[in-house]
């Protein structure tokens, strides 16, 4: 297995020579030109995403949505970024100002390292590392201190208090997400994402979800679950509008607003390429990802984004169709049922590997 800096690093080493002085700066460019793309293709899947939410509510609603600014309203994303670097940054005379600060970048460096890991088809990831699924699950938990941190260097109460339910809907609802994605990590024996992508297959009776009936039911529990983990309708309580202004982020405006905003919708892509990855086969199409033709590498990512962002309509679907839970409601479905059913999905997921010797439900049905 390598990845795209490894892929880089030995395009250069070819070209250049293999040399004890350059090797450090290889091993730098290797690493830095894939985080520069994966910040740039993060940045556009963001704003390509507000523009989707946009038109998918306005189709919802029965209304038009964005339609001026380039033909079908397509470059409003791009017009909403310029609005925010434009705006006035302004920082409240009693905040914290060095947390203030430092709070939207650590939100947003959270999702970016979350990319890292995630394979996009192909060799089209920077780092395989071989703890990729407790990297994402890790780090994505960064995102609990920037907003902790925003909502008591703001010295506002509604957004210490969005900070606050932040923190307790986050860490709760990790559990489930975690234990969910242990499941397969069983039934793979690695944490690698490109190892449990290449376990899988094109065809869907290949994928995770239909391994068997307790995967199933572990891939609705790890969706549900990631709605809440990044503060999504019908679990939006940080920023509940209705009830604390904006939440965490009610004292910023400009671009620092602008980093909580993009690393949300960043959030949403990033749930669903996690899920697509896992459970939907990722961009497996039944190829070797290495040593096939270009052609079949740009197919696989193409599958792979397909699945993503299939998903994340169903995420913005579920956003302007259901109603905003109660938020004991919110913390009760979590501890009393998401918990327990996923423990028993992943004892259950363990049993069958032992009876059934590792097979799914469909060899079990042509067998």
């Amino acid at each position: 297995m390598y990845s795209l800096a490894d892929i880089i690093y030995r395009r250069m080493t070819e070209t250049f020579g293999a040399s004890d002085f350059l090797e450090p700066l290889f091993t730098i460019v290797s690493y830095l030109l894939p985080c520069i793309a994966i910040l740039g293709i993060v940045s556009l899947i963001s704003g390509a995403l507000t523009l989707l939410e946009r038109k998918i509510s306005a189709d919802i609603q029965n209304r038009i949505g964005p339609n001026r600014v380039g033909p079908f309203g397509i470059f409003q994303f791009i017009v909403d970024g310029v609005k925010l670097l434009l705006k006035e940054d302004i920082i409240p005379d009693a905040a914290d100002k060095k947390l203030f600060r430092l709070a939207p970048y650590i939100v947003f460096s959270s999702t970016v390292l979350a990319v890292i890991v995630i394979p996009f088809g192909g060799p089209f990831i920077v780092a395989d590392l071989n703890i990729g699924l407790l990297f994402i699950v890790v780090v994505s938990s960064l995102v609990v201190v920037g907003f902790m941190m925003s909502g008591w260097a703001s010295n506002n109460k509604w957004a210490l208090l969005g900070g606050i339910r932040s923190a307790a809907q986050i860490i709760s609802y990790e559990i489930p997400v975690a234990l969910s994605l242990l499941t397969v990590a069983l039934i793979t024996g690695t944490f690698s994402m490109q190892e449990i992508v290449k376990q899988q297959g094109l065809y869907p009776w290949q994928w995770f979800i239909l391994h068997n009936p307790f995967t199933f039911i572990a891939f609705f529990i790890y969706f549900v679950s990631s709605l809440a983990e990044i503060n999504r309708l019908p679990f939006d309580f940080p920023e509940a509008e209705s009830e604390l202004v904006s939440g965490y982020n009610t004292e910023y405006s400009g671009m620092r607003f602008g980093f909580f905003f993009v690393a949300e919708f960043a959030n949403i892509f990033v749930s669903a390429a996690l899920a697509a990855a896992v459970f939907l086969g990722g961009g497996n199409i039944g190829i070797d990802p290495y040593n096939s033709p270009l052609g079949y590498k740009l197919l696989m990512a193409l599958v792979f984004f397909a699945k993503a962002l299939s998903l994340c309509l169903v995420t913005i679907w579920v956003r302007w169709t259901l109603p905003r839970l109660r938020i004991d409601h919110m913390m009760s479905l979590c501890w009393k049922y998401f918990i327990p059913i996923s423990v028993f999905c992943l004892v259950l997921t363990a049993a069958w590997l032992v009876a059934f010797k590792g097979n799914s439900v469909f060899w079990r049905i042509a067998g």
